[in-house]
């Protein structure tokens, strides 16, 4: 029989940062984690993408099994381009 894990799931938004722990067994995946902590219940609006999560700051495939101690991290969609943002500073500078 395969131990159980003890792993962590984090997320945020502006306001609040949420921090879950879980008790998962061997074999489980990010996505299974993440989903399993009910983010959305505690942040309203933030929604679990497959393709925005992550493992202690990096970015990891949803089907990524967690090993024990894991810090699962959902992570929010960016509001703005950052390429955007520097091309539109860059060309107010240009101007003044």
């Amino acid at each position: 029989m395969a131990a159980d894990l003890n792993v962590e799931v984090v997320a945020g938004d502006a306001e609040r940062q949420i921090l879950v722990r879980l008790v998962v067994p061997a074999g489980t995946t990010v996505l299974q984690a993440a989903r399993q902590a009910n983010i959305s219940a505690a942040c309203p609006g933030l929604e679990v993408d497959p393709q925005r999560l992550g493992i202690f700051g990096r970015q990891v495939p949803p089907e990524q099994t967690v090993s024990d101690g894991d810090r699962v991290e959902v992570y929010r969609p960016l509001k703005a381009d950052p390429k955007a943002v520097r091309r539109a500073l860059a060309a107010l500078a240009k101007k003044s």
